[in-house]
């Protein structure tokens, strides 16, 4: 009988744990950094926000292992911003690279900076 009560627990058990979601990507805490720079439009958000972006960059833990989609994109637009124009030109070209369905966004961007 204990056998019996045994199995059925750890077969809960794995099916619990076979059943929990994987995230695709890791975001950090990006959130919270990018309502702050939203919110406060002040140097000091847009530092942080630009130390989120390096951390979602280097440290992925995602099962995809890959910079979630538009991370990019994002963060070139942000260095655009801050007047770094070719790092920012770069992370927009990474999008491209790993993300081609957004080639139409981001060109339309670049000829934003252009003129």
């Amino acid at each position: 009988m204990k056998r019996k009560f045994l199995f059925i627990g750890l077969s809960a058990v794995l099916y619990l744990t076979s059943c929990a979601p994987k995230n695709l990507y890791s975001w950090s805490n990006y959130d919270d950094t990018s309502y702050k720079y939203l919110k406060n439009s002040d140097e000091k958000s847009l530092e942080q926000l630009i130390k989120t972006y390096r951390k979602l960059i280097e440290e992925q833990t995602g099962t995809r292992n890959a910079v979630p989609p538009g991370v990019y994109a994002d963060y070139g637009f942000v260095l655009l911003l801050s007047e770094r124009i070719e790092e920012g030109k770069a992370m927009l070209e990474k999008e491209i690279s790993l993300y081609p369905e957004s080639k139409i966004f981001i060109d339309r961007i670049l000829q934003l900076f252009e003129k």
